[in-house]
C-alpha cells in the first residue's frame, strides 16, 4: 500500500474573506460578483485599505480545496504548489500542516504568496480579485518525484496549463513521473476557458490521463457538442473514466467500465465556489476506498451540496460525518 492515496498538483491560493458594507463597495468601483486576476502591487495596495478589518483567511486554490476535502475525509494526501515567505505563505505551510496534508517545502524565499481576495457585500454576494504571484511560477523543477512515486493517483488542476513556460512544463514532468512509477493521472478542466485558449497541451495530457473531471460547459468546449449526455458518450473516446457534473442535474459518470448517472441534491445554494472542487476530492476519496461509483458519486453530489449552502469553497467541520451520512442514506 502506497504512502499517499493522493497527490495535488496545483495553484496554492490563501483566500481572504472581508465583510464589506455598501457604501465602502461603492468606494472601489467594482463591479458587483465580479471576478479578476491583478497583478501584484493592485492587489498589495487593495489588501492594505482593509488591514484593520481582521479578514479571515483560508489555504485555498481549486486542486488544493479539492486535496483539503480528500484529506478531511480521512485520506493520505499530498500537494505540491508554490507559496511565498510572506504571511499567507507561512499561514498556507502551517495550515496544510494542520490538516496533515504533505506539501514538502513550497515556501520560496523573497517571493509573494497567491491570495484571492472575497468582497462579501450585505447581499451576500461574492466580488473577487486573483493575484496568483508565486503560485504561478510552479514549473518542473518544483515536480518532487518521490511524493508523486508514492501516490495512488495525481490530480493535475487545468488552470496550471494557463502557464506556457512554467506550468506546462510541470504538468509534462508530474505525468512522467506518474507514468514512470504506475500512479493513475486525473485531471480537471478547471475551467472552459483552458480548454478553448490551450487546448492542445490539454488535451495531450488527457491522451495520458486515467480520469477526467468536467463540468457541462468544459464538456461542451472538449468534445464540441452542448448536449451533455452525448458530450459525455463522446469522451468516451478521449479518456478511460471520466466525470460530467451538471450543476442542479447531478453527474453522469465512467469509471472501471461501469457508467452510472446520479441525481444532485436539491437546495438553495448561498455560494457556488468550490462545488467542482469538493466532488472532486470526495469521489477520488470514494473509488480510493472502495466505494461503488454510483455511491461514490452521489455522496460527492451530497458534498458538493453541503459546500454551496454556505459562504466559503470548502467545509471547515463535520466533513467525515456528513460523507457517512451521505453513504448511509443513498
Amino acid at each position: 500500500m502506497k504512502e499517499f492515496q493522493l497527490c495535488g498538483l496545483g495553484n496554492a491560493l490563501v483566500d481572504i474573506f472581508v465583510n464589506v458594507d455598501d457604501q465602502q463597495f461603492a468606494g472601489l468601483g467594482f463591479d458587483r460578483g465580479s471576478m479578476r486576476l491583478v497583478e501584484v502591487p493592485e492587489q498589495k495596495t487593495l489588501l492594505e485599505q482593509f488591514h484593520s478589518s481582521e479578514p479571515r483567511l483560508v489555504s485555498g486554490g481549486s486542486v488544493a480545496n479539492s486535496t483539503i476535502a480528500f484529506s478531511q475525509l480521512g485520506g493520505d494526501a499530498a500537494f505540491v504548489g508554490c507559496v511565498g515567505d510572506d504571511r499567507y505563505g507561512l499561514f498556507y505551510a502551517s495550515e496544510f500542516e494542520d490538516l496533515k496534508i504533505d506539501i514538502g517545502s513550497p515556501v520560496i524565499v523573497q517571493e509573494t504568496t497567491g491570495t484571492c481576495l472575497c468582497l462579501i457585500t450585505p447581499d451576500a454576494e461574492r466580488t473577487m480579485r486573483t493575484c496568483l504571484a508565486v503560485s504561478s511560477h510552479l514549473a518542473a523543477k518544483h515536480v518532487d518525484e518521490e511524493r508523486i512515486k508514492k501516490s495512488e493517483w495525481l490530480f493535475v488542476e487545468g488552470y496550471i496549463f494557463a502557464n506556457p513556460e512554467t506550468g506546462q512544463t510541470a504538468i509534462r514532468e508530474a505525468i512522467r513521473i506518474a507514468k514512470k512509477h504506475g500512479v493513475k493521472v486525473a485531471l480537471t478542466c478547471s475551467d472552459a476557458f483552458v480548454i478553448n485558449v490551450f487546448g492542445e497541451p490539454f488535451r495531450e495530457a488527457l491522451k495520458q490521463a486515467d480520469l477526467l473531471f468536467a463540468n457541462e460547459t468544459e464538456a461542451a468546449a472538449l468534445t464540441g457538442t452542448p448536449d451533455v449526455p452525448t458530450a459525455f458518450a463522446r469522451l468516451k473516446e478521449m479518456v478511460p473514466s471520466c466525470v460530467v457534473t451538471n450543476g442542479p442535474h447531478g453527474a453522469f459518470i465512467r469509471h472501471k467500465g461501469k457508467e452510472a448517472h446520479v441525481n444532485a441534491y436539491p437546495c438553495e445554494p448561498r455560494d457556488l465556489t468550490g462545488a467542482g472542487d469538493m466532488f472532486a476530492g470526495s469521489f477520488l476519496y470514494g473509488i480510493t476506498h472502495d466505494v461503488p461509483i454510483e455511491k461514490a458519486g452521489r455522496a460527492a453530489c451530497y458534498m458538493a451540496m453541503k459546500v454551496i449552502t454556505q459562504v466559503g469553497a470548502r467545509l471547515h467541520h463535520g466533513t467525515k460525518q456528513a460523507w457517512e451520512h451521505a453513504l448511509a442514506t443513498n
